[in-house]
């Protein structure tokens, strides 16, 4: 690695999979610092059900994008896109590598290749598609997406509306599915990207998922949706681990009703993870202890 040469290495993978700890292990190692690329660790009053890092985790490396906005801010993959460069560009002046850690697929790639230009489309469209999550809920837009674009629906995160909404309004302003508009070469960045993906057995990853929901619940995750109660409506909580907390407190449903949902619902997401990141031929898949030995023989000079 030459010094006129700076390379993000972006550790990605499904949650749960251990990718806080490969990357503060390579930020120890390599004297950097850590960004992180998942789209629910940026809130400040989200905390036990987003599994961020923990204060002994954070205090071994330096962290940016957790805890850095509130739920009631207008934040989304484009801001983390802009933010994000204008951060690299300033740790680029004092560090030749900067980590990023994060399973958040299309965050990952608003940093490392940018977006598509979309299609402008009708503000109406958009208001209908928002009533009718008010008056039918989710599911009834995940089917509409599902029977509109099916690559985009295997891709996307299902408990999100707002990308629902964004690709439902595409297809209907367009007649084209949204999957269709994002596939333009990758924008040039003005430094390396490596990205590493971690790898484990499907069984080990989901017995991982399984119990650290059950740890959530111990360290008081319920109360913590509870606090959120009259911030339901926000984008940033309609996440896994929340919704299915909201219809507990509810009365809708018990709550090892719930935490099996919880079980249930994160698994899926993990498996949609990896849909997302094995379509992405430049990840390098490896066990937790290959990711140093990786980047030394990449780049021995660091």
């Amino acid at each position: 690695m030459n010094n006129n040469t700076k390379t993000l290495i972006a550790v990605v993978g499904p949650t749960a999979s251990g990718k806080t700890a490969v990357g503060i292990e390579l930020a120890k190692a390599l004297n950097t610092v850590i960004i992180s690329a998942d789209s629910r660790q940026f809130y400040r009053e989200m905390a036990i059900g987003t599994a961020k890092p923990t204060p002994a985790e954070l205090a071994q490396a330096k962290h940016y994008f957790v805890d850095s906005h509130s739920i009631h801010d207008n934040f989304n993959v484009g801001g983390f896109e802009q933010e994000g460069l204008q951060l690299l560009n300033e740790l680029f002046k004092t560090h030749d590598v900067v980590v990023m850690v994060g399973g958040s697929g299309l965050y990952v790639k608003a940093i490392t290749e940018g977006f598509d230009d979309l299609p402008a489309t009708d503000p109406a469209i958009r208001e209908r598609l928002n009533a009718e999550l008010a008056d039918h809920g989710i599911s009834y837009l995940q089917e509409k997406l599902k029977a509109a674009d099916p690559v985009y629906y295997e891709q996307v995160d299902l408990n999100n509306p707002q990308r629902i909404i964004r690709a439902l309004e595409v297809y209907e302003a367009t007649g084209q599915p949204f999957s269709s508009f994002r596939k333009s070469a990758q924008k040039k960045r003005d430094f390396e990207v490596l990205k590493l993906g971690v790898s484990m057995p499907r069984e080990v990853l989901y017995n991982r998922i399984n119990l650290r929901v059950d740890e959530m619940a111990k360290q008081g995750l319920v109360d913590e949706v509870r606090a959120l109660l009259p911030y339901r409506h926000l984008n940033a909580l309609q996440t896994v681990g929340y919704t299915e907390i909201f219809d507990y407190l509810d009365g809708t449903t018990d709550l090892p009703t719930a935490i099996e949902l919880i079980k249930q619902n994160t698994r899926r997401f993990a498996k949609r993870q990896m849909t997302w990141f094995n379509r992405d031929k430049e990840v390098i898949w490896l066990a937790p202890d290959e990711f140093l030995p990786e980047v030394k023989k990449r780049y021995p000079r660091l």
